[in-house]
C-alpha cells in the first residue's frame, strides 16, 4: 500500500468521513470568484476577506514549499430534524454546528495527529522529513473549493459543500504538505434542477444559484454582523438566535447523511428558552457558553439575537424578559429591545381585539 493510500485510510481511522488530494493550484477561479463577490460588498462587514485575498484566492501562495493538500470531511449530521424548533417560537434555535463543543479545537487536534503521523511515514521514506501545514477555518484557505478539485463533493446551489457520500453535514480541514501525492479527480455537480436549498432561505439570501449574499444570510447576520440588523430582515430571523441551517437541512442527498464522528458535537446546548437567554449578562453568557463556538460573539451580539427571537415570537407573556432590555448599555442591544416590545404590544392589542 502507497503512501496515499495509507493516509486515506489512517484519516478514516482517526475520524474523518472521507479523505482526497488536490494540488495547491487546483483551484484558479477562485480569485475572479472572490473578487467579484467583494466588489459587489456581498462580504458585508467581513473586512478580512477583503484583506486578505491573495492568500484565500490563491492557496499556493499561503505556503508556496507546499506540493499536497489532504482535504477531509468530518461529520457533525444531527439526530434530529433541525428545523423541527422553528415551530416553537418560544426557544431559540442554535445552528447545529454549535449545540456542542467548538469544533475548532476537535477537528484540529484531529488534524495535527493525522499531520504527525504523516511526517513520520514520509520520513521513512525520504531523506528528511516533510513539512506540514493545517488548517481548520481560522486561515484564508478556500476549503469548498479546494474539497471540490481534491473530489470530497461539490459547492452545491447554497455554495456548501455537498456530497454523495456524506451530505453536507461536515467540517472541512486540510493538511497542506510538502510531500507530493497523487491527486484525486475533481467532483462534479450534482445539483441538477434541484432549488430546495434556495427556495427555503428565509431572507433571499441567494441573488442566483451558486450565489450568496451574506448581508442577507441569517448565519452572517446572527453571528458576524455587528450592530443593529436592518429592520427589513429582522422578521426572516425567526426564532434564529445562532446561525440558520435550513438551506442545509433541506438537501436530499443528506439521505446519505453519515453519524457525527464525535459525540461532543451533540452537546447540551440545545434549544433553550428565550426568557432565560434574554436575563444573561457578561458572565453568566460566558460560564453558560464556555467551549461552545457561541462564545465567540460575545454577549451582547447574542443578546441583540434573543431579543429579535422574542420580538418575533408572538408570545406576548415574552413582553417582560424583553422590556428588561430596552435601556440595555449595549446600543444594539437596546434598538432590538425597543423593536421587539413594538412587536409584542401590537401583538397583544390584537389579541385584546
Amino acid at each position: 500500500m502507497g503512501l496515499k493510500e495509507r493516509v486515506i485510510r489512517r484519516a478514516l481511522d482517526e475520524g474523518f468521513v472521507m479523505a482526497r488530494v488536490c494540488r495547491p493550484d487546483a483551484v484558479p477561479d477562485v480569485p475572479g470568484r472572490l473578487a467579484a463577490f467583494v466588489e459587489a460588498g456581498r462580504h458585508g462587514q467581513m473586512g478580512w476577506m477583503a484583506e486578505r485575498m491573495q492568500w484565500r484566492g490563491n492557496p499556493a501562495a499561503l505556503w508556496p514549499d507546499a506540493r499536497s493538500v489532504i482535504m477531509l470531511a468530518e461529520s457533525y449530521a444531527p439526530e434530529h430534524d433541525p428545523l423541527a424548533v422553528l415551530e416553537r417560537p418560544e426557544l431559540g434555535a442554535v445552528s447545529v454546528y454549535a449545540q456542542g463543543r467548538d469544533y475548532h479545537d476537535i477537528v484540529k487536534k484531529r488534524l495535527k495527529r493525522l499531520g504527525r503521523w504523516l511526517i513520520d511515514e514520509g520520513t521513512k521514506e525520504l531523506n528528511g522529513a516533510p513539512e506540514i501545514k493545517v488548517f481548520v477555518d481560522t486561515a484564508p484557505v478556500p476549503e469548498k473549493a479546494l474539497g471540490q478539485a481534491a473530489g470530497l463533493g461539490w459547492q452545491g446551489k447554497h455554495t456548501n459543500l455537498v456530497s454523495r457520500d456524506w451530505g453536507n453535514w461536515a467540517f472541512i480541514g486540510s493538511v497542506f504538505t510538502t510531500l507530493e501525492l497523487e491527486p484525486d479527480a475533481p467532483e462534479i455537480d450534482h445539483c441538477g434542477s434541484c432549488r430546495a436549498c434556495l427556495d427555503i432561505c428565509p431572507t433571499n439570501a441567494f441573488p442566483a444559484p451558486y450565489q450568496l449574499d451574506a448581508r442577507r444570510c441569517i448565519s452572517y447576520l446572527t453571528i458576524e454582523h455587528k450592530g443593529p440588523v436592518d429592520e427589513e430582515l429582522r422578521p426572516g430571523l425567526g426564532n434564529r438566535i445562532y446561525g440558520c441551517d435550513d438551506c442545509l437541512a433541506v438537501c436530499p442527498w443528506n439521505k446519505f447523511a453519515v453519524a457525527a464522528s464525535d459525540m461532543r458535537y451533540l452537546g447540551a446546548v440545545g434549544q433553550p428558552p428565550l426568557a432565560e437567554l434574554a436575563t444573561l449578562d457578561d458572565a453568566g453568557f460566558r460560564a453558560r457558553f464556555s467551549g461552545s463556538p457561541i462564545k465567540r460573539i460575545g454577549r451582547d451580539r447574542f443578546v441583540r439575537n434573543v431579543a429579535y427571537a422574542i420580538g418575533n415570537s408572538g408570545a406576548a407573556d415574552l413582553l417582560p424578559a424583553v422590556q428588561a432590555l430596552v435601556n440595555d448599555p449595549d446600543a444594539a442591544v437596546a434598538d432590538a429591545a425597543r423593536w421587539a416590545v413594538t412587536q409584542l404590544s401590537a401583538t397583544r392589542r390584537k389579541q385584546a381585539l
